[in-house]
């Protein structure tokens, strides 16, 4: 078997000597009622009710700890969330001092100051000319109200020709989130296509796939190539084309399925001749994930709308963002009557509480120097996948910055995947567990995307699991 050295999970974890275990019947109660009552998202309820739930009880930086008192590292930063470990004391004494002073009032008609404040500092530090915030609770909104405002603006544009642009071009293997107009411009069948007699028809136009669909092929020929079948779709709907939405460098949740900044800044400007809108949906690959603050950053890229979660808080509480131009924001303007209005608001819209975790999250940027920081860490990531890469049955590894994908096949060779049924992704996931590391699949993808916080020791005891546990599954697959 190959392997990599790394340490045992308790000797690395920053929770103190001891169990935190809770008795014996208060787990089994635990246990029981999550079996009974909750409804696992993305999860095939049979199989989970029929194995054993792991609950988390507590945190501490990288790490998470479950009712009987065992460590795991949060090697997918609790599903993409996390940027600078649980519990960062500079956000838990911001959301202190802020509980003492507001915990919510509507953004509808008055306003708050944390709100007031995150929008100002998302507009600073946005890319391009982004001056406007429209604030919710998800992914899915957040792309959800971009879609929505690129339909209204071209509805009720003051130039009647801009009027008939009210068709939608996104990407296969896309997702987007979760929601009807979501899912809408999303593109992976197993998620959506139950959906379809629900949805808007959208165009689809080939997003880069080398690996599964031009394999062996350069990789710069493929992505020309969908850039060509991009420009048909949009040539053969012109003056009618209301934007090109797209998740820039990495499609995530397809696979971690990954594009070069040349075909994104190409796609943009496709986009922009076209005259349409170019929403881009940084959901996952926003603050850092990719070593830049923003993804788009790294093509020189300005979207007219961009998405926003998941880090956004740090990963401490719920919070979207959707950023417009001015431009965008000025097509809504009108008197009453005119009934202009970007009619789309949500309960919890601008929380105090979600926006001071998103402020403190900010601070930590400036004072950590964090993506300076990272850097180090990417390296480091990049010269472990080196190993990785060279093992039988990896088939493929795609990453930018600290996400990456791990394609586990049967036969390197050619790229032939293993039966479905095996379950090789979640066996791989099962297997690291038992050595304390927390990580999830997409099929036979072993994601990583750790915290932008973790440490040398930590990501050699991430990377390691991953390879041993690889090692371990596919020889036992293979005897």
């Amino acid at each position: 078997m190959t392997d990599l050295p790394y340490r045992v999970a308790p000797e690395i974890s920053p929770f103190p000597s001891g169990s935190a275990a809770l008795s014996d019947d208060s787990i089994e109660a635990l246990e029981q009622a999550d079996k009974r009552h909750l409804w696992k998202p993305f999860t095939q309820m049979a199989g989970y009710i029929a194995g054993r739930p792991l609950v988390i009880q507590d945190a501490c930086g990288n790490w998470l700890r479950d009712v009987q008192g065992r460590p795991y590292l949060d090697g997918v930063s609790s599903l993409w969330v996390n940027l600078h470990g649980h519990n960062h004391p500079r956000i838990v004494a911001a959301l202190k001092e802020q509980l003492d002073r507001l915990d919510h009032a509507t953004l509808l008609g008055p306003t708050n100051v944390p709100a007031t404040m995150l929008a100002a500092r998302l507009v600073q530090i946005a890319p391009g000319d982004l001056t406007r915030v429209f604030y919710s609770d998800s992914g899915s909104t957040a792309v959800e109200i971009a879609v929505k405002m690129a339909y209204q603006y071209f509805a009720q544009h003051r130039d009647p020709a801009e009027r008939a642009r009210n068709v939608f071009v996104s990407m296969t293997n896309g997702y987007h989130g979760d929601t009807l107009g979501s899912v809408s411009v999303g593109g992976i069948d197993l998620f959506h296509q139950v959906y379809a007699p629900l949805l808007f028809e959208t165009l689809k136009a080939p997003a880069p796939d080398p690996y599964h669909v031009a394999f062996g092929q350069s990789v710069d020929e493929h992505e020309d190539a969908c850039l060509t079948e991009l420009a048909r779709r949009l040539d053969a709907h012109a003056g009618r084309v209301a934007a090109l939405v797209m998740e820039p460098l990495m499609q995530g949740a397809a696979g971690m399925l990954a594009h070069s900044p040349r075909y994104l800044a190409a796609a943009a400007k496709l986009a922009r001749d076209a005259g349409a809108l170019l929403i881009l949906d940084e959901v996952a690959t926003g603050f850092g994930r990719t070593g830049t603050m923003f993804a788009c950053e790294q093509a020189g890229v300005e979207p007219d709308l961009l998405c926003l979660a998941k880090g956004i808080s740090g990963g401490v509480l719920p919070l979207a963002a959707t950023l417009a131009t001015e431009e965008i924001h000025d097509g809504f303007l009108g008197e009453h009557n005119e009934y202009r209005t970007f009619f789309h608001g949500h309960s919890y819209t601008g929380n105090p509480l979600a926006c001071t975790a998103g402020l403190a999250s900010l601070a930590v940027f400036r004072e950590e120097d964090v993506l300076a920081r990272v850097q180090d860490r990417i390296a480091q990531l990049a010269a472990r996948l080196e190993t990785l890469a060279e093992h039988r049955h990896v088939g493929d590894i795609r990453r930018h910055g600290l996400m990456t994908g791990i394609e586990v096949v049967r036969d390197r060779s050619t790229g032939a995947p293993f039966d479905a049924s095996l379950r090789v992704g979640a066996r791989v996931v099962e297997r690291a567990l038992d050595h304390g590391v927390l990580i999830r699949p997409l099929g036979d993808v072993v994601v990583l995307m750790p915290p932008l916080s973790i440490t040398p020791d930590e990501l050699d005891l991430l990377t390691g699991v991953v390879l041993h546990c690889i090692d371990e599954v596919t020889a036992e697959l293979a005897s």
